[in-house]
């Protein structure tokens, strides 16, 4: 039996890691985009955000304001 070494396992931790943001990244670009309300221009920062700051700002928009969101105008 073949076990891979220290530097296998790494590389199977950075991609599935690097998948984990990517599909974080997908989640929250559809999330604002098909359910942040259309009030002022709110969503289309939100979406540019999380666009042009990848998974950092689709980061922001989980923590800060898709709880705020959910809250007031729910799911």
């Amino acid at each position: 039996m073949i076990t891979p070494g220290i530097g296998g396992i790494l590389v199977l931790l950075f991609i599935m890691f690097g998948l984990g943001l990517t599909v974080l990244w997908v989640w929250m670009l559809v999330e604002a985009a098909t359910k942040e309300p259309s009030e002022g221009n709110d969503k289309i920062v939100w979406v540019l955000v999380i666009v042009l700051a990848g998974w950092i700002g689709a980061l922001i928009y989980l923590l800060a304001r898709r709880p705020e969101r959910i809250r007031k105008f729910g799911a």
